[in-house]
């Protein structure tokens, strides 16, 4: 019985042990040399892929300035190996640990604090609507027994359903399993409508075949902080990821990430996004901080 019993205590002690790593980056990275970054694979410029399991974007790239803060904290170079993670299985990969830290395009909310934790906020996000350009529509409004893309996971179903509840107005939502895939309903002439992250609209009309055939119209439809996701209660990374945000932010290489791939040709296609940080984005760098979306609808 006693033996059964020490036995016990030794894997509960094991458990325990293991739960306490689960949430600890640092070490869970400092033991293995492997450090596993969630990225998208049509973010827009936030996080997308080139190919050949290689990924890029504004988010990829604050990512790796964050491992490389890592690598001098836990002693030792580490192997990056990129997971792409879709709307859907983002949060529950980065909670079971098979995700260390994920670069999309993902809003903090207060939902969504329950169980992960978020670095400060890197870009605040307006919600539009993509359309065709001859399509004569400029507002929700005119989405009145329309079909309606979006992307499945995402916080823009909530966005859409309080819109259209708010504005008296029934359309059809179909439904992408990833952002290109909802791009593709439009594109498509399936949808008559994108409804997404501004970022991710103006990437993936950037990058598309004919990029005059489509526009970004109507009124904002949500305002939400995006930023890179971590494990809850992580304290290690949370500071090492904090002070890294804040030292791109003081320096200027916050803006000048931005530039890169907001505002000038970037890769595979030398396409150009466009998109000029907003008042909001700016903001938010100059008090850095993680701020829950809800914080936001309060001014």
């Amino acid at each position: 019985m006693k033996l059964k019993l020490a036995a016990l205590s030794l894997a509960l002690l094991a458990s325990s042990g293991a739960f306490a790593q689960a949430s600890d980056t640092l070490a869970k990275v400092k033991a293995s040399g492997v450090i596993t970054m969630g990225v998208r694979d049509s973010s827009g410029a936030l996080s997308y892929t080139l190919g050949d399991g290689k990924y890029a974007g504004y988010h990829v790239e604050i990512c790796q300035r964050v491992i490389a803060d890592v690598e001098k904290a836990v002693g030792r170079k580490l192997e990056i190996k990129y997971l792409p993670v879709t709307s859907q299985n983002r949060i529950p990969l980065v909670q079971n640990g098979t995700v260390d830290i994920e670069c999309g395009s993902t809003t903090n909310n207060a939902t969504r604090q329950k169980d992960v934790s978020f670095l400060p906020t890197t870009f605040v996000e307006e919600v539009r609507i993509a359309v065709k350009a001859n399509s004569g529509i400029t507002s929700i409004a005119q989405l009145n027994g329309k079909n309606v893309a979006t992307t499945t996971g995402t916080t823009s179903v909530q966005t859409l359903r309080k819109n259209e509840r708010a504005n008296g107005i029934d359309f059809k939502e179909v439904f992408g399993k990833d952002h290109s895939d909802s791009f593709l309903l439009l594109e498509s002439g399936r949808a008559d409508a994108f409804v997404m992250d501004g970022s991710i609209l103006a990437g993936n009309i950037a990058t598309s075949k004919n990029p005059a055939d489509f526009k970004i119209v109507g009124e904002v439809l949500s305002v939400e902080p995006i930023a890179i996701m971590i494990r809850k209660d992580d304290a290690g990374l949370k500071k090492v990821g904090s002070e890294t945000i804040a030292a791109m932010i003081k320096s200027g290489d916050m803006a000048k990430t931005w530039d890169k791939w907001f505002m000038q040709p970037i890769p595979p296609k030398n396409s150009r996004v466009g998109l000029a940080a907003s008042e909001s984005t700016k903001a938010a760098w100059a008090n850095p901080n993680d701020k829950p979306m809800e914080d936001y609808a309060k001014k």
